[in-house]
């Protein structure tokens, strides 16, 4: 039976064994292990089995980021083939997901297929190939293929948080580049039994309807108001949390003309929902808000900024699914706002809190909006 074991100096000549046995040309060396100790920085766990170390994993973190890097995972040679060192992978992710990390990310020698098997296996993705990474060997390419995996996951049931906790959200990937609004509101009709028959018409119908302005500049993506507006034409139970009553984003658009447009448009849709008594709160809405809605059943689409994940200020609708103590929880209709490598990992897609607060509101006046959702 496998034990994990934190490293101690008594390891030390069993580890450096096994990494030189392994890496003869590039090996860590003993001074670097000895520091792992005791380094707050890393995590340095050997695996016994009896009394004898048949391998070892280190983990590195770096402060104020929320990614792990797996720098050393190796099993003895003479143990390999045992399923330990898929053990010892799993050890690693436990690790990184214990301090937060949203991603665990390792180099591997292209050469090195098991490995890259048994990682693609485990869910990491390739995102980089580094030419020349290692020294020039004999026994493996100096190439490198760089993997990642999202670590955290939302799990259905009733102690994973607040949420949907019998099904998941369907995910939808938005098919233009300003649909993402459209997009979340029809990933929110499907969860609440009342899917479009046609969701690529219909998402072009529904930012007919919702856009705020008209016009080949300027701002052309949905408001709050028109979204909440077509969400309760296609039967959902719907409300309106902004924090203030004028019009939204008048401020990034220079014409006046063209503000003219977006107000009388705003305007008009928040007259419609008022005559049909669809609630607009005007309030600071915040993640204790967001949890209260999330438990009552309700899902939430948020307009955020993508200026924490892509450094591109630009607005962009998300629908918000479930949420626990660390993160909110998305469905993100974007495949270009994130470099996640499948729609399957922007479905549920984890977003530390502190990030959420960061990006939820959008412009220089931190203009909040979301819309409420929940079946009629």
């Amino acid at each position: 039976m496998i034990r994990f074991v934190a490293a101690q100096s008594s390891h030390l000549d069993a580890v450096v064994s096994i990494e030189q046995q392994s890496f003869p040309d590039d090996a860590i060396s003993r001074r670097s292990f000895r520091r792992f100790i005791d380094a707050s920085s890393a995590e340095f766990y050997v695996a016994v089995e009896g009394s004898e170390v048949v391998g070892y994993t280190v983990v590195l973190f770096r402060n104020n980021t929320n990614l792990a890097r797996l720098y050393a995972w190796v099993v003895k040679q003479s143990a390999r083939g045992q399923g330990i060192g898929r053990q010892l992978l799993q050890f690693a992710e436990h690790l990184a997901d214990e301090r937060h990390c949203l991603f665990l990310r390792t180099e591997i020698a292209t050469s090195n297929k098991l490995a890259e098997t048994l990682l693609s296996e485990d869910g990491f993705h390739v995102i980089e190939l580094r030419e020349a990474y290692y020294p020039p060997s004999a026994t493996q390419s100096t190439d490198a293929l760089v993997l990642q995996k999202l670590l955290p996951r939302y799990e259905l049931g009733e102690d994973s948080g607040v949420g949907a906790t019998d099904e998941y959200v369907p995910m939808l990937t938005q098919t233009t580049e300003f649909t993402c609004g459209p997009a979340s509101l029809l990933m929110a009709m499907d969860y609440f039994d009342c899917p479009s028959a046609n969701p690529a018409a219909e998402e072009l119908e529904i930012w007919r309807e919702a856009t705020t302005i008209y016009m080949t500049s300027g701002h052309g993506g949905c408001g709050p108001h028109g979204l909440a507006r077509a969400a309760y034409k296609r039967g959902l139970t719907v409300r309106v949390e902004v924090n203030t009553d004028s019009p939204l984003f008048i401020e990034s658009v220079r014409q006046t003309q063209k503000k003219d447009v977006m107000q009388r448009i705003q305007e008009a849709d928040m007259q419609y929902l008022r005559e049909h008594n669809v609630p607009i709160n005007v309030r600071d809405y915040n993640v204790d808000l967001l949890k209260q809605d999330l438990a009552a059943g309700a899902l939430v689409m948020a307009l955020i900024s993508t200026y924490q994940f892509d450094g591109v200020r630009a607005p962009h609708w998300v629908l918000i699914c479930a949420a626990d103590d660390d993160f909110v929880y998305i469905n993100d209709p974007d495949y270009d706002t994130l470099p996640w490598e499948s729609s399957t990992q922007r479905q549920y897609l984890p977003i530390p809190i502190g990030t959420f607060n960061k990006a939820f509101g959008y412009g220089g006046r931190k203009q909040k909006a979301a819309v409420v959702l929940a079946a009629n």
